[in-house]
Order: structure tokens, then sequence, then C-alpha cells
């Protein structure tokens, strides 16, 4: 059987107004084609809905029942379309997020209040885990994207990867304040917080400081950089730590922040992407929030450098 709408909209039609010459006006037809859809439909459906008599359509009892079939197909239908237009839209749909821990309190909530607030149907799902769990997450196609610390090449993900270029969190009484960058002559020999051994954002720190012969010591190993600001704060350590967590600072203490950051050379980097299923392709809500990430990523990794 293959009924078609423009079937049902003109039977509902020649229901309400009683003849194919009026529902021909409604629907802006010729009577004709009226006609043959009413026609078509009555061969598909094997029954006749009206029987002519004199000029006249009289409606059969089997008319009125398929009425209520065709009236819930037609706004199915409408509801259906309807909503696929919300959804090109960016008004309706899903949107399922994985994401680090330096992201997770002020970057990531901040940018879905702008992503969200003109789009009330759309639900979100957003999960803080390590950047090991959100790599599963992607490949298995659990979520729509990840932000996460760049992982090994994988079959099943695609990345979008950006190299952050790391900062020195400084006391604001602290006197090396007042120089525009920190070198690690600078901080030889005093205690730093840095992430757990053989990671290579720890790896890069440590080539930094032996090329110029200084001192790096670890006082504090932590496994992200949150913890740390706290332990700068009470006079503990200096920290060499990813803008994110900077700019998430300055977000959640925008006046009366004890801290200050201060860009560090030579460069130290500490490389996240973008993660995204390789083999499933994105929404257009998907990709209209990556897009936001990506700026959100490169303004962040320029704020505290001049």
């Amino acid at each position: 059987m293959n009924l078609s709408f423009k079937q049902l909209q003109a039977f509902r039609e020649v229901m309400r107004t009683g003849s194919i010459s009026e529902a021909a006006r409604t629907l802006n037809r010729t009577q004709p084609a009226v006609s043959a859809l009413i026609n078509t439909l009555e061969d598909e459906l094997g029954l006749k809905l009206f029987e002519r008599q004199r000029g006249r359509l009289i409606k059969k009892p089997e008319a009125q029942y398929f009425l209520t079939e065709a009236d819930a197909i037609l706004e199915r239908l409408t509801h259906c379309t309807k909503t696929m237009k919300e959804i090109a839209d960016l008004q309706e749909g899903r949107l399922r997020i994985a994401c680090m821990p330096a992201s997770s309190q002020f970057m990531m909530p901040r940018l879905l209040a702008d992503f969200v607030r003109d789009k009330p149907k759309v639900k979100v799902a957003l999960m803080m885990r390590a950047s090991a769990i959100i790599e599963e997450w992607i490949a298995s196609q659990q979520y729509d994207v990840g932000l996460a610390e760049t992982p090994a090449p994988n079959g099943a993900i695609s990345l979008e990867t950006f190299e952050l270029s790391c900062v020195c969190a400084l006391r604001h009484d602290d006197p090396l304040t007042e120089k525009a960058v920190i070198t690690p002559e600078d901080l030889s020999g005093l205690p730093l917080a840095t992430l757990q051994e053989d990671h290579p954002n720890l790896l890069s720190t440590q080539a930094a400081f032996a090329k110029v012969g200084a001192e790096l010591n670890t006082r504090f190993e932590l496994r992200n950089f949150q913890p740390a600001l706290k332990l700068v704060e009470e006079g503990l350590c200096y920290c060499i730590c990813d803008p994110i967590t900077a700019s998430s600072y300055y977000e959640y203490q925008p006046e009366s922040h004890k801290l200050c950051f201060r860009p560090f050379t030579p460069e130290v980097q500490l490389s996240v992407s973008i993660l995204q299923p390789a083999h499933r392709p994105a929404s257009q809500l998907t990709s209209a929030f990556i897009e936001l990430l990506r700026e959100d990523l490169l303004t962040i990794n320029q704020q505290f450098h001049i």
C-alpha cells in the first residue's frame, strides 16, 4: 500500500467541506486533481469511501472511520515535520558531552549556558571523567563530543588537537609578579605543584628546566591542576598550569582572586583534543556546539599571553 500525504490531505478536506470543488479551492488545486487523489486513495484501500449520487458526494460509514485514522497520520506527520525543522534550526535535540576535570566546573558550564540559553527544548548530558574514560566513551559512541587530554591514535575516534601554552600561577603579592614572563631560572629550587610522574606535561616541564640547568623541585604531585591553585594561594608552592585551569580560576573569583598568572618560557604545553566518534556523523547540534568550543579554546590559549 502506497498512501501519500496528498491523498490523505485531499480526503480530509473533502470530508470537511463535503465536496470535491470546495476541497480543491481550499487546497489550491484543480478539481480533477483532487478527484484523482480520491480515486487513487480508494484504489489503494480497496473500498469506496464515497457514493456519487446526482452530482453529490455521499460519505460512506467507512469514510468516517478512515477519517479518524487519516487525522492521526496527518497530525503525526505535521508534528514530525515541525520537530525535524526545530532540529535543523538547532532548537531541539540531545547533546551528550564528556569533559576532563579542568573544564568541568566553569568553562564547560559557561559554554553550555551560552549555547542552550535560547534553546529550551535541547537536553544535555554533561559528565566529568578522566581523559582515558572519555576516550572509551567516545570510541563506543556513548557520547557525542569529548574534551580530554590528547589520546594515542585510535581508529574509532576523530581528533581536533590544541596545544595549550601553560602559564605560571603566582600569589598576587609575590615579587615575581613584577616580571612579564616567568622562566625556569626564576623558579629554580622553589617548590612546585606538578602533574603525576610520566605525564607528558611534567616531562615537558622537566625538559624546560633541564635545558637551562634549573632545579625542578616537585613538592606536590597531583592528577590535575585545580587543587594546585589552592596550594599556591596558601604560599606553599608555584604551579605551571594549563590556561583552562587559570581561566576558570578567574571565572570563579572575578574580583577577589589571590593569584595572578604569567606566561612561562620556554613554552610548556598541555595537549588537549576535541573528540568525536569517527564512524558516526555529528548532528547539526553537536557541530554547532563544537564550533563554540573550538573558538573558546583558541581564546583561552591567548588570554594570558602577550
